[in-house]
């Protein structure tokens, strides 16, 4: 019997949140994770499934270890685990403070959680880790390069945990989930085209998950750009 058990950091808003319904809709129980408490809360009283949720601000790193640990133990027996939460905006000023905020999220947040959901699916052989980059860690952007960089850090990383995972034989899924551009808050400016809805990202980043894909483009017509 599959086991329906997820856990979404980055659960409050945009593709998160979508994906937290679309993981219902379909018979999964759901942990959440996110900073916005109260968004959380909302979500949970609007799904059918079973949820269980966590203030969490992923730049504290030990406190959102423990927090992860804590919906892991509450949960009993998590067969996925999406990384989604993620930080960074256009900076052409290159401002030190969103240099900052890009970097402690998407490096030393991404790296703190991964690690924990890592060793728990280490303890059991298997499971499914999936971390969310981005089409902007293809290559270095002028607008954020630190938001490019931290993307490029994730995919890197992913692939690493994926490799390790065969060479000791543990079963572990690894996806990568790369989107393009997506209707949130962070898809701003000038030069946005080929946008895609909160909801066709949501619903292709889900069959991704289930098919366990190495890595899926969100659209897919962004393959065609990393070609």
């Amino acid at each position: 019997m599959e086991n329906k058990k997820v856990i979404i950091v980055g659960a409050s808003s945009g593709i998160g949140r979508c994906l937290v319904y679309k993981f219902s809709q379909n018979g999964h129980e759901v942990g959440m994770a996110a900073r916005r408490f109260e968004l959380l809360k909302e979500i949970s009283e609007e799904i059918d499934t079973k949820s269980y949720i966590r203030k969490m601000d992923v730049t504290k790193l030990d406190d959102a270890r423990a927090k992860l640990k804590e919906l892991i133990e509450e949960m009993e027996d998590v067969s996925t685990i999406i990384l989604n939460a993620g930080a960074g905006r256009r900076n052409p000023k290159l401002t030190w403070e969103d240099e900052k905020v890009a970097a402690e999220t998407n490096v030393m947040g991404f790296t703190a959680l991964i690690n924990t959901a890592f060793h728990y699916f280490k303890e059991k052989r298997r499971g499914h880790i999936v971390g969310v980059s981005s089409i902007a860690g293809l290559w270095g952007n002028r607008y954020g390069p630190a938001y490019s960089a931290s993307k490029s850090y994730v995919s890197k990383y992913l692939d690493g945990l994926r490799n390790k995972s065969i060479h000791n034989g543990l079963n572990i899924d690894v996806t990568d989930i790369v989107p393009g551009f997506v209707d949130t808050k962070m898809a701003q400016g000038e030069h946005i085209f080929w946008k895609a809805s909160v909801k066709t990202a949501a619903d292709q980043i889900y069959k991704a998950v289930k098919k366990k894909k190495k890595r899926a483009y969100i659209t897919k017509r962004w393959g065609i750009i990393a070609f």
